[in-house]
């Protein structure tokens, strides 16, 4: 039992992120520079295989998506959260990742991503399919 709390408090003070409903996340607007198309640049640990292409979309009021794609294409929208001064993407799944951002190179997920000016053909294909916002308002991203 004593290992137990040890281990509980050990990883309550660790800085581990939680989210227990999706829904109840407040979305919030990206910094400056962040909004707009990221990808892999080369392989990445992260991925699945040396081919398989991260990307990492942000449009201007938080909404995001995580497209990875190698032999299929799995797209998990989001949208960014902050606590304190740390900026995070959490999925619809739940899934919850750091976002920092210097330059052009994002760190995302335990990977390194670079701007690029449009997504990869088949994340364009999915955004296109499920639009990350509501269709009525502008969203020069998903087009």
């Amino acid at each position: 039992m004593k290992k137990l709390c040890v281990m509980l408090a050990l990883l309550g003070l660790s800085g581990c992120v939680q989210v227990d409903n999706y829904h109840d996340v407040v979305k919030t607007p990206p910094p400056a520079g962040l909004d707009g198309y990221w990808q892999s640049a080369g392989p990445q640990s992260e991925l699945v295989s040396p081919e398989a292409i991260a990307s990492f979309i942000v449009t201007p009021q938080g909404d995001t998506l995580d497209c990875r794609q190698w032999q299929r294409v799995i797209a998990l929208p989001g949208k960014l959260m902050r606590r304190g001064d740390v900026l995070y993407n959490v999925t619809n799944t739940r899934d919850v990742y750091s976002v920092s951002r210097s330059g052009d190179t994002l760190e995302y997920a335990g990977m390194t991503l670079q701007r690029v000016e449009r997504p990869t053909d088949e994340c364009a294909d999915w955004l296109n399919q499920h639009p990350l916002i509501p269709s009525t308002s502008s969203n020069n991203l998903a087009q």
